[in-house]
């Protein structure tokens, strides 16, 4: 059987207790470990007594370091890809990369484990048979028709959002979803202050815009019951 090369390691969104002895394990035995922020995952191989070369690749330097990072790959070196939090290339960078293994043959393997909208979605108590997964929303160029789109969902939608700018996307999903759509705001998942806020849009809006958020925010929207 052809050895991986790449083993695509998702870590912990929160709880540090969140990892597989699996990849514990992985991250222990690979040459080298690719990660998004070195300082972050630091930190999480501290925790664990791992001491393994680090190299960065992020969103701002991914087309740069691909090519030679492919090289390094053919060459023998078994690395493993790890993000801030979560799975690589699930709103993460990783995409490029995997995708770049795949063209040159070079055998990937991603282990399964800590993604933030599952348990935000499962938390929200909407249906899950079924749902659209946006991630995050374009600043700029798209975004309206995105909401457009998302306002004449009838499954439910997921999506990402920093906590400066939560306020801002609850205006927006007011105006195009209308204030009485039923929404769960999962905030700091899995860790002490965890909170998982369940209301309308207006509802939302009258809790998040008097008080200062922090952490990662996860929100989930009902679908529109309108649509057939």
């Amino acid at each position: 059987m052809e050895p991986t090369s790449l083993y695509i390691v998702p870590t912990p969104i929160g709880n540090l207790e969140d990892i597989t002895l699996r990849a514990l394990r992985i991250l222990k035995e690979v040459d080298r470990v690719l990660a998004e922020d070195t300082r972050t995952s630091g930190k999480l191989l501290k925790h664990y007594d791992i001491n393994k070369p680090m190299s960065s690749f992020h969103i701002h330097n991914e087309h740069k370091v691909l090519d030679k990072i492919i090289e390094e790959l053919k060459a023998g070196v078994v690395m493993a890809l790890v993000s801030d939090a979560g799975t690589p290339a699930i709103s993460d960078p990783g995409f490029l990369l995997v995708r770049a293994c795949l063209q040159h043959s070079i055998k990937v393997e991603c282990l399964p484990g800590a993604t933030a909208f599952v348990p935000a979605l499962v938390n929200s108590g909407f249906p899950s048979t079924r749902f659209i997964f946006e991630g995050f929303l374009p600043h700029k160029k798209g975004r309206q028709t995105k909401l457009k789109a998302i306002a004449l969902e009838k499954d439910t939608t997921i999506l990402y959002e920093s906590p400066h700018r939560l306020v801002k996307l609850l205006h927006e999903l007011g105006e195009f979803c209308g204030l009485d759509r039923n929404l769960c705001i999962s905030r700091e998942l899995t860790k002490l202050h965890e909170e998982n806020f369940r209301g309308t849009v207006q509802e939302a809006l009258a809790s998040f815009e008097s008080r200062t958020v922090k952490g990662e925010i996860v929100v989930v929207l009902a679908g529109n019951d309108q649509v057939k």
